[in-house]
């Protein structure tokens, strides 16, 4: 059963009526967030580890400095 335009127009009636006209450009902005990382994780790009943007560490000496 698709969505139509009706419908739509009855979800964003109620939801200005919920959440009045201040917080609904908030709520939408919230929304656009959440889409993003839902899409991101699904997409396998969440599972990158910190170390993998870390530059690379220099080459260690392995001799003690003589003193």
């Amino acid at each position: 059963m698709p969505i139509g335009p009706l419908e739509l127009v009855i979800v964003l009636i109620i939801t200005l009526l919920v959440l009045g006209p201040k917080r609904l450009p908030d709520a939408g902005r919230s929304l656009g967030r959440a889409m993003k990382e839902f899409k991101s994780a699904v997409g396998g790009d969440g599972d990158r580890d910190e170390r993998d943007e870390l530059p690379p560490e220099a080459p260690r000496n392995e001799q003690a400095p003589d003193r």
